[in-house]
């Protein structure tokens, strides 16, 4: 006893550096783009900022894309800078609604938030702490994975194009120019002078970051939420098992105290599922159809580089591709996770040894099974569910799309 007062007292001390060291992550992706969420206690110094952060975003995720769209549309490429504008286009354009999904949906990720730093203030033991803790790693280690394959793939590829220049007829002159990630319409703005041309790159760079950053503080997000939810259900599981064997032992039947405690337990993590399928279900939508058109538009780049022998780039334009599909894949493993998780409840509460207790606490269990088979899915725009057969579709639907394209292109 003297034990669990001594944890629970460690448990109050650390228990904002434990919520912190589960959320830092998503707070260092999301506050500087101004979608993080407010809380009581944010000022209006904060509030300001995060506006100015919002206009400056959608700024720069509006803005430059359509100068690339003109281009697409109005002046006449070969195909490869084709295919590359529209790859680039559909980044910023799936970026900008997710961005924008998250700032609509902020008071429900604010919930999710209060609701993972009650759970680190209510750990009884050190048990349980240690499964929270395992979980909201695996978060961490998730998100960090995600934003290294974004960021590094897709900066890369930004940095390879910076870093090459073409010569240009400017009148009687003849100038060099650095090339930029994605062709803008030249007849709008006149990026072979040099002044124009240093801006509209840094500013397609600081957009293309803008767009990285709300795609990974996305999947980072859907991460964290999903492993702080596997975290609780596996505490909830092993307090129904504690609670069986204790009541077995026990002379006296243990009071309805102790059963609603796991029914609320129980409750409050279904709750909270369901909170992260009304904040993602959209933004798996929008990411399944960015995953296929990426996967056959990426595909066809990476057959013409190399058949061109442009193995730096081909190098990028695979890390890109891996980045989509590992995002995918997260998104549809943790779905599958979930719906899991939520089913197991059931299956450990059955798999105790019920049969040693009274009727009556029998039949409290048996409440207990009846809402685990009730499971709140992740899924695509209430549509689609997420799961690993979900992912095995979209990747074949999209090489069926690149195998498409090639036919075609023939």
């Amino acid at each position: 006893m003297a034990n669990k007062t001594v944890i629970t007292e460690t448990n109050q001390n650390n228990q904002s550096d434990y919520s912190d060291y589960s959320l830092q992550l998503n707070r260092w992706f999301l506050k500087p783009i101004g979608v993080w969420p407010k809380s009581p206690s944010t000022t209006r110094l904060e509030i300001i900022t995060s506006r100015i952060s919002n206009f400056i975003c959608y700024s720069f995720l509006l803005s430059i894309p359509v100068l690339c769209l003109l281009h697409l549309l109005l002046e006449d490429e070969i195909l490869y800078t084709k295919l590359m504008s529209t790859a680039g286009i559909s980044h910023w354009f799936a970026s900008s609604v997710n961005y924008t999904i998250l700032l609509v949906r902020s008071e429900d990720i604010r919930y999710c938030v209060q609701q993972i730093e009650a759970d680190w203030q209510t750990v009884a033991t050190e048990k349980h702490q240690g499964v929270m803790l395992q979980n909201a790693k695996f978060g961490r280690y998730v998100a960090t994975i995600c934003a290294a394959f974004m960021q590094g793939g897709v900066m890369g590829f930004c940095l390879i194009t910076m870093l090459n220049t073409e010569v240009v007829q400017v009148g009687n002159e003849t100038k060099i120019v650095h090339v930029l990630p994605c062709a803008v319409y030249k007849e709008l703005v006149n990026v072979d002078e040099d002044p124009m041309n240093a801006i509209l790159l840094y500013a397609q760079v600081f957009s293309i970051f803008i767009a990285n950053s709300s795609t990974v503080g996305t999947f980072s997000l859907a991460a964290v939420l999903a492993a702080h939810a596997c975290g609780q259900l596996d505490v909830l599981m092993i307090r129904i098992v504690e609670f069986v064997d204790a009541s077995r032992h026990q002379k006296r039947p243990a009071g309805f105290e102790k059963v609603g405690i796991i029914v609320e337990h129980h409750l409050r993590t279904l709750n909270f599922v369901s909170c992260i399928e009304k904040v993602m279900n959209r933004l798996c939508f929008v990411e399944l159809f960015r995953c296929m058109l990426v996967i056959c538009l990426l595909g066809y780049l990476i057959l013409m580089d190399l058949s061109n022998h442009n193995f730096e780039t081909v190098a990028i334009l695979i890390m890109c591709l891996m980045s989509v599909c590992f995002n995918i894949f997260i998104m549809c493993y943790i779905g599958e996770k979930l719906t899991e998780q939520c089913r197991k409840v059931g299956d450990i509460v059955y798999m105790t040894n019920w049969y040693y207790l009274p009727d009556k606490m029998i039949l409290d269990l048996i409440l207990v099974i009846g809402r685990s088979n009730i499971v709140v899915d992740i899924t695509a725009g209430k549509i689609i569910h997420m799961s690993i057969d979900t992912f095995g579709q979209v990747i074949k639907t999209g090489f069926a799309y690149l195998n498409v394209l090639r036919q075609m292109m023939l």
